[in-house]
């Protein structure tokens, strides 16, 4: 099924709870149209985010335990060709990114603390690359749905490259999302159907554990 190498990557924790704190709000995201095939979900109470922040598998993750987070879908954006395959764009010619589009309720939690988890949750300073995973459909970036996710993005990016929060510049892109691809079906919800196998045991659970301890505020409640 997946011929690359088993990705190796670390999780990015840094101290950037001061710096932002130093940063102004940003304003609340009014509700907006969604551009993909998801609106069986979407409606005037929810909003979209997509991110791309290296492997879609870890940033599905991440993102699907958010308190408010109501569905994340692995896809990909940013490219030229039409109804790509994973292959296609693992083969680096498809200008496109492994992302995850985001839909969630923005009365529990706001584009800014979506935000907040990106930055947290992957080096936003290299480019094209997350640990050993090299390539354009690493690269970090923001697709923004509108103008107000566009002008909050850039406030955080200038806030935080201003404190000194990373040695090196952020290099996140940030870009109108233009059109969103859903990934192949085995992408979809794979640690939570595949936390057996060796990438999800050794990469994924580490780093969601140390995101668990630093976002437990944000966390969904356990059912149990």
């Amino acid at each position: 099924m997946i011929t690359q190498v088993i990705r190796m990557r670390y999780f990015l924790i840094s101290n950037l709870f001061a710096a932002f704190t130093l940063i102004s709000c940003a304003q609340k995201q009014s509700s907006t149209m969604n551009t993909t095939n998801l609106s069986s979900i979407t409606n005037s109470k929810t909003d979209t985010a997509t991110f791309g922040a290296g492997c879609f598998w870890c940033v599905e993750a991440v993102f699907q335990q958010l308190d408010g987070v109501l569905k994340v879908t692995s896809g990909y954006s940013g490219g030229h060709v039409v109804n790509p395959t994973y292959e296609q764009v693992c083969s680096k010619t498809t200008g496109h990114v492994e992302v995850a589009q985001i839909i969630y309720d923005p009365a529990k939690i706001t584009f800014d603390d979506l935000l907040q988890v990106f930055w947290k949750t992957h080096d936003p300073t290299t480019i094209d690359q997350q640990g050993n995973d090299q390539g354009p459909q690493y690269r970090s970036v923001v697709f923004y749905h509108n103008d107000e996710q566009k002008k909050a993005t850039e406030h955080y990016k200038d806030e935080l490259n201003k404190s000194g929060a990373w040695a090196s510049p952020i290099v996140t892109s940030i870009e109108p999302l233009k059109k969103f691809y859903v990934a192949e079906d085995y992408h979809q919800n794979y640690y939570n159907a595949n936390s057996d196998q060796m990438y999800c045991r050794y990469v994924i659970q580490p780093k969601l554990e140390k995101f668990q301890k630093v976002f437990k505020d944000k966390l969904k409640k356990s059912k149990s």
